[in-house]
Formats: C-alpha cells, sequence, structure tokens
C-alpha cells in the first residue's frame, strides 16, 4: 500500500512560526511532525510515500530526500499553486489507481505508534470506499464535525461549523482510507476532501 501525506499548506493560523518553516516541519519531541508520520508509515509496512509541497519546499525536500534513511521511497510533487486535499491526490492519480491507498495530513500528529493496519482491518470489514478517522474533541467549532451511527457509519459531516449547537465531539483527525474508485470523484484542478468529496 502507499500514503500521500499532504505537506504543501503555508499554515498561515500560526503567524510568523511558519514563515521561515513549513507547518509539516514544527517539532514534536524533537523530531517534525512530518517525520513522526513517515516513521508510522514504515511501522506499519508503509514504504511508498507521496508527498505534495508548496511552501518553502527546499527545506522538506533537503531533509527527507528520498527517504532511503527512513527506510520509506519518498516521491514528491510540487504545486505552483495549490489544489486542495483532494486535487493533490487526484495528481498521484497513475500511481494510486491499483489499490487502497491512505491519505495523511503532514501537519497532524498521529505519534509514530498509531496503527494503521487496524484501520485497514476496519476499512475491509466494512466494506468501505472512504474511511475517515476520527478523534474525540471538547471544543469543536473549528474543526469538521462527524455524526456517526453506532455502527461507526458516519451520516453527516459539517466542516468548521460556524454555529455549533450539537453535543456531538467527534472530529476529522486529517486521515483516510481510500478505494482507487473515489478517483474518479475528484474534480480536476482545486478540490478540497471536506467540501467536495466527503459530502
Amino acid at each position: 500500500m502507499k500514503a500521500v501525506i499532504l505537506a504543501a499548506g503555508k499554515g498561515e493560523r500560526l503567524g510568523p512560526v511558519t514563515e521561515k518553516i513549513p507547518k509539516p516541519m514544527i517539532e514534536i519531541a524533537g523530531r517534525p511532525v512530518l517525520e513522526h508520520n513517515i516513521v508510522m508509515c514504515r511501522k506499519n509496512g508503509i514504504k511508498d510515500i507521496l508527498i505534495n509541497l508548496h511552501h518553502l519546499p527546499q527545506i522538506i525536500k533537503t531533509y527527507f530526500g528520498d527517504g532511503e534513511d527512513w527506510g520509506v521511497n519518498i516521491s514528491y510533487s510540487f504545486e505552483p499553486r495549490l489544489l486542495g486535499t483532494a486535487g493533490t491526490v487526484s495528481r498521484f492519480n497513475d500511481d494510486l489507481s491499483s489499490m487502497p491507498f491512505y491519505v495523511i495530513y503532514g501537519d497532524n500528529y498521529f505519534g509514530s505508534d498509531f496503527n494503521l493496519l487496524d484501520l485497514r482491518r476496519f476499512h475491509e470489514k466494512k466494506m468501505s470506499e472512504f474511511t475517515i478517522v476520527l478523534s474525540h474533541l471538547e471544543d469543536i467549532s473549528q474543526s469538521g464535525v462527524a455524526e456517526v451511527m453506532d455502527n461507526g457509519r458516519i451520516t453527516g459531516f459539517v466542516e468548521k461549523p460556524i454555529n455549533v449547537e450539537s453535543n456531538h465531539s467527534w472530529i476529522n483527525a486529517g486521515m483516510y482510507l481510500v478505494e482507487p474508485i473515489i478517483l474518479e470523484e475528484i474534480a480536476s484542478g482545486y478540490a478540497d476532501f471536506g467540501n467536495d468529496v466527503i459530502p
């Protein structure tokens, strides 16, 4: 299996912090968040990683190179203009058309020990085409909020609601397991999972 790690965003909400460093390169426990995600992939047997770049791309490419030092193979795609979370994946269409693949938001910290194999087993058991990892959060006003049935099926999804009148606290954690058929649902050009694909 392969993983697409999204690492192109500017991280504008962090202000001056991301003027000189890409948001996925901010360190947690002495290592960039992106490195934790790459190690997580390797520990779960995912050796082929596709990373999109835009903001300060050379910092990421210089740090990780081809991925050999981390036991993985990294390919990069530079976006002169941001394509959105789904538009990026569409660019990797030829590399992703044969089997399920992971999409991981490169600036989200999951921890190197997150079990992607459990996610795959859940995905296969549910015969899902698009599995979304959710996380529990108290303040949901700035996150994608999911409404979930007892069997795990998501029945509704509101991206960053302005007026929160719900007690639901399951939010989009920024990781998906996706069947290649979903690639047919992604429009060419700019496309966002939260706004254009998931609904």
